[in-house]
């Protein structure tokens, strides 16, 4: 004999299928006493209540991923908080998967989650944007720090950011700007490095790129040793994690930071202000950005049929937040004397 279904109950209560299904998963729309009758008579027919049939027939999961590049910086640690508060506003499940700084990595896990989620936020994707397109065809998804025509995208104003790097270098006397950038398949990497560029060029600076580098503490050595071949004062790294690995190696070669070389990083992770020196660095509101990103998700999720043509691009902004690494340029070549 089989088991009792939903119908079987609905007709032996002589209510909806849809009332049964109510009582069970939003008993706060039906009335005490309904609910009650359905439930006492789901027990005598033995119907044991599938949580898991309101996904099989509406189609949804109510979880979405999170795809981050690397979980160990701290840098994701505020765009997961900002995300994980807006899911669990709305009552749905985040699944959070580190892509380890590895494209084919990233790419795997998403096609593994792809049905197990009802989207994608992705958190400075380092995929091809042929994948990123692919993938958006399967699940809604919403980008944070990248941005790609005709995908939604969540993004801190780097361009405004560099600019007052830039002035606030100038302002000190600074003539030649390094930049030590990120990965080659950043694209945040590369956004940084063209308003740079652009800032330095307004004012009347001089700009070099100098890598790519892993952007971890342990990258700073090789880092700082570069900058200091060119006759660059003052450096700027793609994140705090490699702007901190190059103070250390600075102090280490005996380069005093800010009297030889200023340095400059990315993010304010809540290191950059415990090291030696405190780290001046370009800060955005990166929670705010997590949970913008997941509220952009839900909206498309929401769609009953085809999706608006209108791409909403949000640009959240950024602060430079001046501390002791940066000061006066150098008037001597730091390469002379270390």
């Amino acid at each position: 004999m089989s088991a009792p279904t939903i119908y079987d109950v609905a007709r032996e209560a002589g209510v909806a299928a849809s009332t049964v299904s109510r009582a069970f998963n939003n008993p706060n729309r039906v009335r005490v006493s309904t609910r009650d009758h359905i439930l006492s008579v789901a027990r005598r027919l033995g119907y044991q209540h599938n949580p898991h049939a309101r996904t099989l027939l509406s189609g949804r999961t109510h979880a979405i991923g999170m795809v981050v590049s690397d979980i160990t910086n701290p840098h994701y640690f505020e765009l997961i908080r900002g995300a994980e508060m807006r899911v669990k506003a709305s009552k749905y499940t985040l699944v959070l998967v580190n892509a380890e700084e590895s494209p084919r990595i990233e790419y795997d896990h998403i096609r593994r989650l792809a049905q197990s989620v009802d989207g994608f936020v992705l958190a400075a994707s380092r995929l091809p944007d042929e994948n990123i397109l692919e993938f958006a065809g399967m699940r809604p998804l919403v980008l944070m720090n990248r941005e790609l025509p005709g995908l939604p995208s969540v993004i801190v104003d780097y361009a405004e950011g560099c600019h007052r790097i830039v002035e606030h270098l100038a302002s000190l006397g600074h003539e030649s700007i390094v930049y030590l950038a990120g990965p080659r398949n950043s694209w945040t990497a590369q956004q940084r490095w063209n308003s740079i560029r652009h800032a330095c060029d307004k004012i009347g600076l001089k700009a070099e790129r100098i890598g790519y580098f892993i952007p971890t503490v342990a990258s700073g050595i090789a880092a700082a040793d570069a900058a200091l071949h060119t006759d660059a004062t003052a450096v700027i790294a793609h994140n705090d994690l490699l702007a901190i690995g190059v103070l250390r190696r600075l102090t280490e070669r005996g380069v005093s930071v800010p009297a030889d070389l200023s340095v400059v990083g990315f993010d304010n992770i809540f290191a950059a202000d415990l090291c030696s020196p405190a780290l001046t660095t370009l800060g955005g509101a990166h929670a705010e950005v997590g949970g913008a990103a997941v509220e952009l998700l839900l909206d498309r999720t929401r769609v009953i049929g085809p999706p608006s043509d209108a791409v909403p691009r949000l640009v959240l902004p950024s602060w430079l937040h001046v501390r002791a690494s940066t000061g006066p340029a150098s008037r001597g070549n730091h390469m002379a004397t270390h």
